[in-house]
């Protein structure tokens, strides 16, 4: 992915920022230059909801954001090394006024390193660590929806290689690691009435899985691939999500494997227009699910990442894409028989139009629909729609100095416990970069 969002509501929101997976360290003309750079952007901002809170219920407040950011790219005879960390400091003045503490702050930690250890074989090793409190602000490919108060981590590491047997036939081999760990945490069977499930009794995960790809390059403009994915996830929160009666489910009663076989093909149909597209079906064993649980721990869903890319004129772009997946869910509500909620099987659809209005002024338009419906549990089949439209431009007054303006809207519907929400974003900035 080219850039994870430093704020929500305070940029524009691309879609490739969903999936960290797809990270892929972006050179700027400023990085073919000199091995750093350095950049800040203070940005001024009105958010109307920036808890994420239901309409009725929201906190609206202005206030300023100072976002610096440094980076050391080094490229080698064979290798690329590189460090970016980004700081970002959130000041609301509602709060202020208010008497609570007016400052959030965010880390971002991003680093790579790439080696071709011969013509026909590359490795690459790639982190990203992230902590925040705003649901934009993710190393994950489908992000909880509201904001959580405290320092939540998220980092999501990868290590994979790229042989080519021969003109033909090639492989990918991936291992990933992601970890996430939620603030909210402390409660226990004793307070469970009272508090309920936290993020951190529901959320807290590390998950490892390993990829292997065969490619063949069937034309210079046109490729296939089979793959095959292996996934082990482990709910580490430790506390009690659910309680029927005497029976007590805990964090780890949702802990998962997963097996994923996919079919993908690349085309370039034309220079100007690309398509990516896999497909396939994944298999998903809750294998820690309790005794007591009356619903089968296994079932199939399916899977697709398809991404078409039309540049109609240098530096003017439409991208059009759709991904289909499973991911953790915020709530672990019983059914009535005591059948807990799983997952959410989620849909997502984003476009992004970038259009170079003058060779200084650029507008963008971002969209992104996300549905999701829950697997199991008391809201089995009840769907959840997020969806999000951002506008932005962006002015360079010279290399070294740019600003730019937006708006970005958030509106999330109910879905069984969860409440939904609508959020408005005005903003303006001023970004140095040397």
């Amino acid at each position: 992915m080219k850039k994870l969002f430093v704020s929500a509501g305070l940029v524009a929101i691309g879609a490739a920022s969903l999936h960290a997976d797809e990270y892929a360290p972006d050179f700027t003309a400023m990085d073919a230059t000199k091995p750093w750079t350095v950049s800040g952007t203070f940005r001024g901002f009105y958010d109307d909801n920036y808890n994420t809170t239901p309409n009725g219920h929201k906190q609206g407040s202005a206030g300023f954001e100072f976002s610096p950011s440094a980076s050391l790219i080094i490229p080698l005879q064979q290798t690329e090394l590189g460090l970016r960390y980004t700081y970002g400091l959130y000041y609301y003045q509602q709060r202020e006024n208010t008497g609570a503490n007016p400052i959030d702050q965010t880390h971002q930690v991003d680093l790579w390193a790439d080696h071709a250890f011969s013509e026909t074989l590359e490795g690459k090793i790639m982190d990203t660590f992230v902590s925040q409190q705003d649901p934009a602000l993710t190393t994950t490919g489908n992000p909880l929806p509201y904001r959580a108060e405290g320092n939540n981590i998220q980092n999501v590491g990868t290590i994979s290689s790229h042989y080519e047997f021969n003109q033909l036939f090639s492989t990918d081999v991936a291992y990933q690691n992601t970890w996430l760990d939620y603030h909210q945490s402390g409660t226990t069977v004793a307070n469970f009435s009272s508090q309920g499930a936290t993020y951190a009794g529901l959320l807290n995960q590390i998950e490892n899985s390993i990829s292997v790809n065969l490619n063949y390059q069937y034309l210079p403009d046109l490729s296939f691939l089979v793959g095959y994915e292996f996934a082990i996830t482990d709910y580490t929160g430790n506390e009690p999500i659910a309680i029927n009666g005497a029976n007590v489910y805990y964090s780890n009663s949702r802990n998962a494997m997963s097996h994923n076989i996919y079919v993908g093909a690349q085309y370039a149909m034309t220079a100007n227009l690309s398509i990516l597209a896999n497909a396939g079906f994944q298999y998903v064993d809750n294998y820690n699910l309790p005794s007591f649980d009356p619903q089968d721990a296994g079932s199939y869903q399916p899977t697709a990442n398809i991404a078409i890319t039309y540049t109609y004129l240098p530096g003017d772009y439409v991208q059009v894409g759709f991904t289909q997946a499973v991911n953790s869910s915020a709530t672990s509500d019983l059914s009535g028989t005591g059948a807990l909620t799983l997952y959410q099987e989620t849909s997502v659809l984003y476009a992004t139009l970038n259009h170079q209005i003058t060779p200084y002024l650029t507008g963008s338009v971002v969209g992104h629909y996300q549905y999701s419906t829950f697997v199991g549990g008391a809201n089995d089949g009840t769907p959840q729609n997020w969806y999000v439209l951002g506008f932005n431009l962006a002015y360079t007054i010279n290399p070294f100095v740019s600003v730019d303006a937006g708006y970005n809207f958030y509106y999330l519907t109910t879905a069984g416990p969860l409440q939904g929400y609508s959020r408005n974003v005005g903003y303006a900035s001023v970004t140095a970069t040397f």
